[in-house]
């Protein structure tokens, strides 16, 4: 199992309002890093394009906390990679290059949290992939070990 209790995934699929979704898994995340004794800063306004910044070794990183959702096949979770908001005129979708460092994704299915730096994430969406491909597909696959938590900060 992933961080925290082992009811968490449960009481997380019972959020319907993807506000509530939105700030269960920011909270779950910043609680991962908080434990393992990484500093979290956050900014006093919700208008920057990160959620939190994270501190290592005297380095920060701006993080952007996403709620991963269920792929498009068995064993995937995918997140978005830009932001969307709501505009008179339609959606208005941006790019987080050159604004964050890290998506951190926390993954409901199972609890998982990834930390997958910006600069290698297609525009649009990225899939994660936690368990074996049915078909055998191997290749172009990014695997969840690479991006856990815990293996991701050891990069940092």
């Amino acid at each position: 199992m992933g961080v925290g209790e082992s009811n968490q995934e449960a009481h997380f699929q019972k959020l319907e309002e993807p506000q509530r979704r939105g700030d269960a898994a920011e909270a779950i995340i910043r609680a991962a890093f908080a434990v393992r004794g990484v500093t979290v800063l956050r900014p006093e306004h919700d208008n920057a394009s990160y959620d939190f910044v994270v501190e290592t070794d005297g380095e920060f990183y701006r993080i952007q906390a996403k709620t991963g959702y269920d792929g498009q096949s068995d064993g995937t979770v995918r997140f978005e990679t830009r932001s969307t908001r709501v505009k008179n005129h339609g959606y208005e979708r941006e790019s987080y290059r050159g604004a964050i460092e890290y998506f951190a994704v926390y993954n409901p299915v199972n609890g998982d949290i990834y930390l997958v730096p910006v600069e290698i994430t297609p525009t649009g969406s990225m899939t994660i992939r936690y368990e074996e491909p049915a078909n055998g597909n191997w290749t172009n696959v990014n695997w969840h070990a690479d991006y856990r938590l815990d293996s991701a900060l050891s990069d940092l």
